[in-house]
């Protein structure tokens, strides 16, 4: 039986033979890659820093922290995410609240988001924005607020590398950002990493140190800060190098391919088609995502076409355990939890062939005539 993986991570000879030049000749930590690393992705980005961590999750929670955002502060994201976007909130012991999605674009809705600061008063100090699936939120709404009330904006864009906002990478958008490089992701460093993104030279400096255990840059004996042990290994950015050099080409590829998709599944069934951008806004198409009512259906008769799909994510993180014991709870999130209950992710990988995908949509639609 033909076997289509949801996602490819690229492993190629190039990266090969620099992994095993960097092991050889570079010191495996705070090495010359990671440095030439943080150059290329800022520039890459657009901006004028790039600072290299041990993964997207500790890029968020470096990025808060070099905010000062703690204790008495809210910080409000999307119930729509990955858990961990919420829980660099906990880590830093602020108070996470969360702002229902668009279900078409299934990014935070800004129309819901002045009315959660209004009733906040002062304490919400930062947003934080999800390009989930990499589709960029809709930032000009999002900054027009967070200017309105001096909030800060930390852009979670771990799953949209080169994704485009109005001639902008997101990344560069906010106040800082956070990017994973997670084996999964659209360009990757053979293991877990991340970077921070920022404009302003004190989040990059305070970020530095705290991914160094605290360590000052002028004494490295002198430790300014209660710091973390976060930095990104030299082999890992040496790979990530590799990666970012083709990134561009692995992301039009898959421009190319969620073209394919929504061409010849317009119309199957009751698919609802992922948001497809324009002229403005140009997705990096991390995972492509359809809805259907029959979603576990459908997940299931794939699998037994030996299509693998993924759900991104079963669960909203107000209904995960720890949060349900923070009060919130069924309703309060409506589009956030509808979506949850009808997402599927169909294999999206710069690899996937067109006779690859020509089978999927066929299968589909052989799904809709004979099954349902």
């Amino acid at each position: 039986m033909k076997k289509i993986d949801l996602i490819v991570p690229i492993l190629t000879e190039e990266m090969e033979k620099e992994a095993l030049r960097v092991l050889r000749e570079e010191f495996f930590l705070r090495g010359e890659s990671v440095r030439k690393f943080e150059e290329e992705f800022a520039k890459y980005i657009g901006v004028k820093y790039a600072i290299a961590v041990n993964s997207g999750t500790s890029a968020l929670h470096l990025s808060l922290l070099s905010l000062g955002i703690g204790k008495g502060d809210v910080v409000i994201t999307t119930p729509f995410t990955f858990i961990a976007t919420a829980n660099v909130i906990i880590y830093v012991n602020a108070k996470p609240l969360f702002v229902d999605i668009s279900s078409d674009t299934f990014t935070i809705d800004p129309s819901q988001l002045e009315k959660v600061i209004v009733n906040q008063g002062d304490k919400v100090k930062a947003i934080i924005p999800v390009h989930l699936y990499g589709y960029p939120c809709e930032m000009d709404e999002i900054g027009e607020i967070a200017q309105k009330y001096d909030i800060y904006i930390i852009e979670d864009a771990c799953q949209a590398h080169g994704a485009i906002y109005k001639g902008r990478k997101v990344g560069s958008l906010g106040d800082a950002a956070a990017f994973s490089f997670y084996p999964s992701k659209n360009m990757t460093v053979a293991g877990d990493g991340g970077m921070v993104t920022t404009n302003d030279n004190k989040i990059a400096e305070i970020v530095s140190q705290l991914r160094d255990v605290g360590r000052a840059r002028e004494n490295p004996n002198k430790h300014e800060f209660i710091g973390y042990t976060a930095r990104m290994n030299t082999i890992n950015a040496a790979i990530g190098r590799i990666q970012l050099k083709y990134l561009e080409e692995w992301n039009e590829k898959r421009r190319k391919i969620a073209r394919e998709y929504n061409k010849k599944l317009k119309g199957v069934g009751d698919l609802i088609l992922p948001p497809e951008g324009d002229d403005e806004i140009k997705p990096a198409w991390h995972l492509y995502v359809v809805r259907t009512r029959y979603r576990d259906k459908l997940m299931k008769f794939l699998s037994n076409k030996g299509i693998q799909c993924g759900i991104h994510y079963p669960i909203p993180v107000h209904l995960q355990p720890p949060y349900r014991k923070m009060g919130f709870k069924e309703g309060m999130f409506p589009n956030a939890e509808r979506c949850a209950k009808e997402i599927l992710s169909l294999p999206m990988h710069p690899k996937l062939t067109t006779e690859e995908i020509n089978y999927i949509v066929d299968c589909i639609k052989e799904f809709y005539e004979k099954v349902v």
